[in-house]
């Protein structure tokens, strides 16, 4: 899930997924789960990671929402920074039945998964790729109606979860509930 993405490495994936043979292609994104978006984020933002802008996702803007295969209902802070080859995200669960409160009741807050652009594929092929190596869908959604995500059950099998998403060619960021900047430097040299 993320709002500030570039569909350059999407487009670069997909000309090299005849010369790999991955499946999962390009890492597009790391997520830490938290129990306190803000204080993770001033914490980032102090490591020059930034800036930030915070979104709630709700049943209201968030379509489609399942959970362990069956239609759920779920909110969720979800945070992004653009880094240099990376998307950071935070996401801090709200209610609802999810895998994010889950990890930090086994876990504790930490890097919860990577997302992978699956070389481009098609959405569909991307979800039944999963399927087909053994990895059921944990939970997805579409955020308003047209960023689908899905997170699959991969952390025993590796030690972590996976994600994909999809944002269509013409996506435009929505109005952000919150906006964090880096902090202006003090050094001079």
């Amino acid at each position: 899930m993320c709002a500030t993405h570039s569909t350059t490495s999407q487009t670069s994936a997909q000309t090299s997924a005849s010369s790999t043979s991955s499946f999962l292609g390009n890492a597009i994104e790391i997520c830490i789960v938290t129990r306190d978006h803000k204080r993770t984020i001033d914490g980032l933002l102090r490591l020059g990671i930034g800036p930030w802008k915070a979104y709630t996702f709700t049943p209201e803007n968030t379509t489609n929402q399942t959970y362990r295969g069956a239609p759920a209902q779920f909110t969720l802070k979800v945070c992004f920074a653009q880094g240099a080859s990376v998307v950071y995200e935070i996401i801090q669960p709200v209610s609802g039945p999810n895998i994010f409160s889950e990890f930090l009741d086994k876990h504790g807050e930490g890097i919860h998964h990577v997302a992978y652009d699956c070389h481009g594929i098609p959405w569909e092929e991307r979800l039944a790729g999963f399927k087909e190596r053994g990895f059921e869908l944990a939970q997805s959604g579409s955020w308003q109606g047209r960023n689908h995500f899905a997170f699959f059950e991969t952390e025993d099998a590796t030690t972590t979860c996976f994600e994909t998403y999809f944002f269509p060619g013409d996506w435009v960021d929505p109005l952000a509930d919150e906006e964090y900047e880096l902090p202006v430097s003090t050094n001079s040299k």
